[in-house]
């Protein structure tokens, strides 16, 4: 292997393994900047695709011959599959080996964009995004896999922002993205770009990445991964109380049997050695913390990507264009929070900084209810770049936690089960925001201002019953990756 005053050979060879001490790290400091870049174009691909749709959905429903109501289905498909797949992805990185698998989930998740780009059938564009998703499922968590065994535990704060950022900009970019696509070219285009960046991403692991050896013995607990379908059933559930078109005794016995599933499986998890999701990282205080409490918030969170850009076209007339642009502030604040994230995690801690960031989090929420169609743009602008800002240290730093207390053994289990959550707290997020204004919005389903000020400022709770989870926390907890010590 090469020093780090060497220029070519960069990549990692085949001797090389991601071993958790960061040594390869080390030996290769241009490694440093390529692995982060080519596992952060990933995510940024996988968390655009989750919201750049929503401003060409009236072309494609005109082009596939159905209606914009049934083609939320292709939004709904997308992001269930990755919350369902994703806990194979654990299983397959240790089984095969991280980079053969995060190749392969790039080539599946680039495969199903270029088929979704050519479909020319409403069923054939649910097929293909489903395809898609189980890509962006295994992509998502292996990647961060590589990133947690490439960097020394000391480094996890660059190294979460690093992975944290395209979670944050994807949603926020996708609908200004997908309305400029839509517009001036085509809403295939919002597929199609996949293409060059998923190609030059394969290419670039398989030369920079190392390889972890894969474990051949392993067996996948297969009925564990079918009670897991559960997830799925919880979000079809939601999905359909929102559009109100199956019965409510039929949505009722959905929702069942999904939790009925789920507890089954928590009873049947004990008792098996390598579970589909590994439900005893609970144990561990950060890590349960970071996920659950944390999760609450990220709800809260996760539904304005959905909501603002709504109510700032449907509520203030603004065209899609305008709406984007204002939305895609709020990843200015994510860019600006990268400057004082570690200062800010030496200084208070993990308890002080996600305490603060929810009752944060929760007014910033509140206060869109204020905004007005005659607020001036530059006025709405700033507001969204602050909810940016905020939003950003939230979701960053309960990220951070949770695998900050996390044994190396245990990362890819903990990689899976957090991708699982983290992936509902998205989708659950939007279904939230999208039941409450269809529930409010009854009989007349007229979305007005008023009406999306409502659902901000119930949204506004949920960040507030995160805070009993967070003030369980305690100084030391996480204090290896955030250097805080008390006085």
């Amino acid at each position: 292997m090469p020093t780090a005053d060497d220029t070519p050979p960069l990549a990692a060879t085949e001797g090389d393994t991601l071993n958790g001490d960061g040594s390869l790290i080390h030996r290769n400091r241009k490694l440093r900047l390529l692995i982060p870049l080519i596992v952060a174009i990933a995510f940024l691909m996988e968390q655009l695709d989750s919201t750049i749709i929503v401003t060409a959905i009236p072309d494609m429903a005109r082009s596939l011959r159905t209606t914009p109501v049934q083609l939320n289905l292709a939004v709904t498909a997308y992001v269930v599959t990755l919350a369902v797949f994703i806990p194979l992805s654990g299983w397959f990185a240790d089984r095969f080996g991280a980079r053969r698998i995060f190749v392969l989930a790039l080539g599946l998740f680039t495969a199903g964009s270029a088929l979704c780009g050519v479909a020319d059938t409403f069923d054939m564009l649910i097929a293909t995004r489903v395809l898609q998703g189980i890509g962006g499922a295994m992509m998502t968590p292996v990647g961060r896999l590589i990133m947690l065994r490439s960097f020394p535990r000391s480094e996890l704060v660059t190294v979460m922002t690093y992975m944290s950022l395209p979670a944050l900009l994807g949603p926020l970019a996708g609908p200004l993205l997908g309305g400029v696509l839509t517009t001036y070219l085509s809403w295939r285009w919002i597929f199609y770009v996949n293409l060059p960046i998923g190609l030059a991403g394969m290419l670039l692991a398989l030369r920079y990445f190392a390889e972890s050896p894969g474990q051949p013995g392993q067996k996948f607990d297969f009925p564990g991964f079918l009670m897991v379908g559960g997830i799925g059933l919880i979000q079809v559930g939601l999905d359909s109380i929102g559009q109100q078109k199956l019965p409510l005794p039929v949505i009722a016995a959905v929702l069942v049997v999904a939790a009925a599933l789920l507890v089954l499986f928590a009873r049947y998890a004990r008792g098996v050695s390598a579970p589909a999701l590994d439900l005893s990282l609970f144990r561990i205080r950060s890590f349960a913390i970071g996920t659950l409490a944390g999760g609450l918030c990220r709800i809260g969170l996760n539904g304005t990507p959905f909501l603002l850009p709504l109510m700032l076209q449907i509520g203030f007339g603004m065209t899609p264009v305008t709406a984007g642009a204002l939305v895609l502030l709020a990843s200015a604040g994510s860019l600006l929070l990268r400057t004082f994230i570690s200062p800010m995690l030496r200084w208070f801690g993990f308890r002080r900084a996600l305490i603060g960031s929810a009752v944060a989090a929760s007014l910033i929420l509140a206060g869109f209810a204020l905004l007005r169609a005659d607020t001036p743009h530059w006025l709405i602008g700033s507001y969204v770049l602050v909810f940016g800002l905020i939003r950003s240290i939230q979701l960053m730093t309960s990220n951070m936690l949770s695998y900050a207390d996390t044994p190396d053994a245990r990362l890819s289990h903990a990689t899976s089960l957090f991708g699982a959550l983290q992936q509902l707290t998205v989708s659950f997020g939007v279904s939230f925001a999208a039941v409450l204004l269809s529930l409010i919005s009854l009989p007349d389903h007229v979305l007005t201002p008023a009406r999306f000020h409502t659902v901000f400022l119930i949204s506004a709770l949920l960040p507030l019953a995160a805070l009993p989870g967070f003030i369980r926390l305690r100084p030391e907890d996480g204090a290896a990756v955030s250097g805080y010590r008390r006085a």
